[in-house]
C-alpha cells in the first residue's frame, strides 16, 4: 500500500511546483504541436475535474468501481483567462481533491476499484496514477524551459 502521508505531501505541493515551474516557462509552445503552459495547467484543470474528482467520488459511494482509460484534452471554460487565474483555478480543484481524500478518511486507503489500463488499484494506488501524471506534466517544462526561443 502507498504511504497515505507520502501521497498527501505530493498532492498539496503539486500547485506550489506548478505555479513556479509554469512562470518560469516561455508562454509560446518549444515546438510545433506542443503544448503551451496555458495549455498544460488547461489539462490538469480538465483531468482534476473530470477524472480523479469523479473517481473519488464513485470510491466513496461505489462498492469496487471500474474506471476506464481517460485523457482529456484541455479545459474549456473561461477562454481568455490568464496563466495567472488558470493557475488559481488549478489550485482550487486541488484543493477540492484533498478535501475529497481527507473526507473519505484513513479507513478508505484499503478501499479498491478496477482501472481498465492500471488494474485493481486502491485508494493509494489512484492518488499514485494521479501524482505521477502531475510529474509527468510538470517535468515538461523543465523541457520548454530549456527549447530556443
Amino acid at each position: 500500500m502507498t504511504d497515505p502521508s507520502s501521497i498527501r505531501l505530493r498532492l498539496d505541493a503539486t500547485p506550489a511546483a506548478l505555479v513556479a515551474a509554469a512562470r518560469g516557462a516561455p508562454a509560446a509552445a518549444p515546438a510545433a504541436g506542443e503544448w503551451t503552459p496555458t495549455d498544460i495547467v488547461r489539462h490538469l484543470i480538465v483531468v482534476e475535474r473530470e477524472v480523479w474528482h469523479v473517481r473519488l467520488a464513485q470510491l466513496a459511494s461505489e462498492d469496487h468501481p471500474r474506471w476506464e482509460w481517460a485523457e482529456p484534452d484541455r479545459w474549456l471554460g473561461e477562454p481568455g483567462a490568464s496563466l495567472e487565474r488558470l493557475l488559481d483555478t488549478f489550485a482550487a480543484d486541488r484543493a477540492m481533491t484533498v478535501l475529497s481524500v481527507d473526507a473519505l478518511g484513513p479507513d478508505s486507503w484499503t478501499r479498491r476499484g478496477t482501472h481498465a489500463t492500471f488494474g485493481e488499484l486502491d485508494l493509494g494506488g489512484l492518488l499514485g496514477v494521479l501524482v505521477d501524471h502531475d510529474a509527468e506534466h510538470l517535468a515538461s517544462f523543465d523541457v520548454q524551459a530549456d527549447a530556443p526561443l
